[in-house]
Formats: C-alpha cells, structure tokens, sequence
C-alpha cells in the first residue's frame, strides 16, 4: 500500500517490483530523514529509476508500503519545458493563486534566470533549460525533490556550476532530495548519503561527513570515492 504524510521523510519497507519475469525491486527498505540529501548510484537495470518512479507515484506499490510527503517534485533528465510556453509561463504550469506569477519570478531569480523569463524555451542552452526544470520543481516548495540524473547530458563546466547552485538551493530550502546517478563525484559533491542500488536491494550505504564545499583533494573524498567504486565493482589502477 501507499500512504502519504505531511512534515515526514520518506519510508520505503518490503519493496518489490516485478516487469514481467524480471524482479527490479526486491524486498527493498530504505530512509530518507527530513532535509537529507542521499544520491542513489547504481549500474543501468539496478532498480534507481523504478524506485524513483515509484516514490513519484508514477508507477503503482505492487509489494512493501512507502510513505513520502505530501508535496513532490521531480527534475528528469530532459527539462520537458512545454516550447509554446515562455520561460514564466512554464514555471507557473499548474499553481494557483494570485501569487502564482510572483512566485515563478522568484523561483526563476533563485536559479539565476531572472533575465530570461519571457525566453521561450528553444532559445535556452542545456543548463538554462535545467535550471527552469529545477525552479519549477521548487516553486512549489517541497517537501521531497527528486532529481533524475539531471546533469547527464550537460558539459562538464556546467555540470560543476549546475552542482553548486543545486548545493546552495538545498541548503537554502532543506527539502529532502534523492539524486539518481551513475556520477560518483557528483554523489560525493552533494550528498549527505551515498546509497548503491543493485539488483533491486540496497549493496552499500556510506555516511558522506566531509565539510562542504566539497574538495576533490580531501582524503575524505578520495576514501569514499574508492569505497562507492568498490561497491559498483569498479577499481581503479593504481
């Protein structure tokens, strides 16, 4: 069954999914405490997305229970800006009142676009069309913001300037955020918690302590990094 709840985390317990005779989730358990940041890696058919998709409420609870928050926000991959909807416009998809304009405005300003809200949306580069993803999903203030590798198709200087706003946004709002990734560095810039999924269940779990801003040169760093390595059976030459 599903259940949601207000001023809460996210509770997943005995979750499973099945696609046919291939079992994605198997009897998975997982926490997200109020205001934490974990990143979820894992390799391609481990279970992130159908995880992600369930706790989204786009795919149905078959096995186990999940309880989310109320209020939801998702950031894909793609920006899904509607191209016939200005900048403004596509942030205010969907909300009411007579704030709803000032409102996107300010989402807008807190992503750095303020200056492109009448753009329409083929006219923006990559991150630009992120960043009007990601003050989409925070306009309406969650209590839960996943972000579905949302940097993949991005340069790697955008990705690194796209990482600090994304920082900053989160210490900011402290919602409860779950990145799906198959970035390790990217888990390791952002997340309070690194969480490895593979065939469906939880491998590792790894408590990311390191001050923030991250640094690369941190023994701190380089030693989790080696560890979620390792738990993705990746190892590096010596």
């Amino acid at each position: 069954m599903s259940a949601a709840a207000t001023h809460t985390g996210v509770r997943v317990e005995g979750l499973g999914k099945r696609y046919g005779q291939t079992r994605v989730l198997d009897d998975l358990d997982l926490e997200i405490r109020p205001g934490e940041f974990v990143a979820l890696l894992g390799r391609s058919g481990s279970g992130k997305t159908t995880l992600l998709r369930t706790l989204a409420g786009l795919d149905p609870v078959e096995d186990g229970a999940v309880v989310v928050p109320r209020q939801v926000a998702v950031v894909f991959q793609e920006a899904r800006l509607l191209p016939w909807k200005r900048v403004r416009d596509n942030v205010m998809l969907g909300l009411d009142g007579a704030d709803a304009r000032d409102r996107a405005e300010a989402a807008l300003e807190e992503v750095g676009l303020a200056h492109r809200l009448d753009a329409w949306p083929l006219t923006l580069s990559g991150g630009e069309a992120q960043r009007v993803g990601i003050a989409r999903a925070l306009v309406r203030s969650p209590e839960l913001l996943m972000l579905d590798e949302p940097f993949a198709s991005l340069d790697a200087l955008t990705r690194l300037r796209m990482h600090a706003m994304v920082d900053a946004l989160w210490q900011k709002h402290r919602c409860a955020v779950l990145l799906v990734t198959h970035d390790v560095d990217e888990a390791l810039t952002l997340g309070d918690r690194a969480v490895v999924l593979d065939r469906g269940r939880i491998r590792t779990t790894l408590p990311l302590t390191m001050q923030r801003p991250r640094r690369h040169d941190d023994p701190g760093f380089s030693a989790a990094r080696r560890s979620l390595l390792a738990a993705l059976d990746v190892h590096e030459a010596a």
